[in-house]
């Protein structure tokens, strides 16, 4: 029990929420233009490989929202500079009918699958092994499924 509680506390760290509510945060006009300034910013040389920013339905509302893949970033000569053993940082955006988009949350995984499942459209992302409480070579898979503005894991292998 001990070790399923710490399993938990440790997804909830990697799915860590942009903010506790929408409302508090400000929306962006696009979240392509909003990571490339900032690493545009960050780095002296930046260059964004073609996979940086993938365009689809997360939440199966019918619009269009953003995942970016920050291990498709190569600054100052360095891939990913912020990927670890963990994977590489992934953020996830929502776009909202009115326009623009808010980050729902950001995860350190090695890449992910985005599949049908039972009518719906979810994400079978692939991490660091202990995230399923294993210490093999084999990726962590965690199928989640985006409700509204959350994750919400449907299985863990």
């Amino acid at each position: 029990m001990k070790y399923l509680l710490l399993a938990l506390l440790q997804i909830a760290f990697l799915l860590t929420p942009a903010s506790a509510s929408f409302g508090q945060q400000q929306l962006i006009s696009d979240p392509e233009i909003y990571e490339k300034e900032h690493f545009q910013k960050r780095c002296k040389i930046v260059q964004f490989g073609a996979n940086f920013i993938t365009r689809l339905d997360i939440n199966n509302d019918g619009i269009t929202d953003a995942v970016v893949n920050e291990g498709e970033i190569l600054c100052d000569g360095m891939r990913g500079p912020d990927c670890t053993d963990d994977g590489c940082p992934y953020n996830f955006y929502l776009q909202v009918k009115e326009g623009g988009y808010f980050m729902i949350a950001s995860a350190k995984m090695y890449g992910y699958d985005f599949v049908k499942r039972f009518g719906n459209m979810v994400f079978v992302m692939k991490m660091n092994p202990r995230f399923c409480e294993r210490t093999d070579e084999a990726a962590c898979e965690i199928t989640v499924r985006v409700r509204g503005t959350k994750f919400l894991t449907i299985s863990k292998k």
